[in-house]
């Protein structure tokens, strides 16, 4: 029998899990386990004190146990022998920033840590931290600094540098108390191996890492506010490996929680995106790829790098190694079907679905076919949490 590939992506709201035969490719088994506390936009689990507007966090634990999970799912669906496992690649939603202490342990899962927002992991789509983006934003164009224009003019909200200073800027002790802020794959890949390691394509993407120039120099970092100043070199540091770069082995504690070897061959995370290029085949430079979920990405690789307004990244090795990763998109796709599905659609078509045996996202799916483009007269804008590109605008 072949040996099997391992691949998990941590999305918005499940961790899915794959197996595949690394002779044929072929799809062995998946599993799919939906977060125990989901997307955590209202309050903390066990509170009853408001997050307040465009905060969107998650819990660890609903991470690790659904990595659990699907494994062992996929292991027995497929009915391999684990040790024919030879390797475990990890994708995740990114920028979802966490802070730890030294040894890894998530601040929220800490004694008194708990109830405070901002020890638990901001996702990606957490945008309270608008107004720290935009003073970066403003600062960079002040001061020239080169790295500005790799991102389309403007950073997001969404990435690793907003985030944390949001937390320093609302919860000083609580960012003091932080030892690092880690991307979730980063996190998880640590789990797994004990190797702490920063993914280019997110450190680069999200983090604004550079491969020639490294990371935005301590004195931009202290012209924003003093206590930023060591943020790369103190809290967000580590060595920048290639995505699918061999990370480490799986450790004796996780081998024996997944059923794995340990041993086992764990590759260096990429955004989850960002892997579906590469699962589509394309391995260089040419193809525009379009990627539909929660949001949208609109990924390309190249052979150089070009600053170009309104795209929302230029990072080498950010796909793949030895090339140019290029990312646009728009940060509400899935978002606003779902919210649809919930709260707009009339009762005829939920009862059509009903009678047909549908889900209602297949009744909307198949009228809208119908539709030539325009033909409604109905101009709907994706400014559903902001807009990715090409305005760079989080608060429209």
């Amino acid at each position: 029998m072949t040996t099997c590939a391992l691949g998990l992506d941590f999305g918005t709201e499940s961790v899915r899990a794959v197996l595949v035969d690394t002779a044929t490719g072929e799809l062995r088994a998946t599993s799919v386990h939906r977060y125990e506390h989901g997307v955590i936009d209202q309050r903390l689990p066990g509170s009853t004190e408001s997050l307040g507007a465009e905060w969107a966090l998650q819990d660890p634990g609903d991470w690790l146990s659904g990595l659990e999970a699907t494994v062992r799912d996929v292991i027995v669906q497929a009915g391999v022998d684990p040790a024919l496992v030879v390797g475990i690649g990890i994708d995740f939603t990114a920028s979802t920033v966490l802070p730890t202490d030294a040894e890894g342990t998530p601040l929220c899962r800490l004694a008194g840590f708990s109830s405070h927002p901002h020890t638990w992991p901001k996702l990606w789509k957490h945008h309270a931290a608008q107004p720290e983006a935009e003073r970066i934003n403003d600062v960079a164009r002040e001061r020239g600094e080169r790295w500005l224009g790799r991102y389309g003019g403007r950073i997001s909200a969404e990435w690793l540098r907003p985030k944390a200073w949001q937390g320093a800027d609302e919860a000083p002790h609580r960012y003091d108390a932080a030892a690092h802020f880690i991307e979730g794959g980063d996190w998880i890949a640590w789990q797994l191996t004990g190797v702490r390691a920063r993914n280019a394509c997110a450190a680069g993407f999200k983090g604004l890492w550079h491969k020639r120039d490294g990371n935005p120099s301590p004195e931009f970092l202290r012209t924003l506010d003093p206590r930023l100043a060591g943020l790369y070199e103190q809290k967000a540091q580590g060595p920048v490996v290639a995505p699918g770069s061999r990370l480490g082995g799986l450790s004796a504690d996780w081998a024996h929680r997944l059923g794995l070897p340990a041993g086992t061959t764990v590759a260096a995370p990429i955004i989850d995106a960002h892997a579906a290029v590469l699962g589509a085949g394309i391995a260089g430079p040419g193809p525009l790829f379009l990627i539909m979920g929660t949001s949208t990405c609109h990924l390309m690789m190249a052979g150089r790098e070009a600053q170009v307004p309104g795209v929302a990244g230029v990072v080498e090795d950010g796909i793949a190694p030895g090339y140019h990763g290029y990312e646009a998109g728009q940060s509400a796709v899935g978002d606003i079907f779902a919210w649809f599905v919930a709260n707009a659609v009339p009762a005829a078509y939920r009862e059509e679905a009903e009678a047909g045996g549908q889900s209602v996202h297949d009744v909307l799916s198949d009228r809208a076919a119908r539709l030539s483009p325009g033909a409604s007269g109905l101009l709907a804008l994706d400014w559903w949490n902001g807009n990715r590109c090409t305005l760079m605008d989080a608060d429209l």
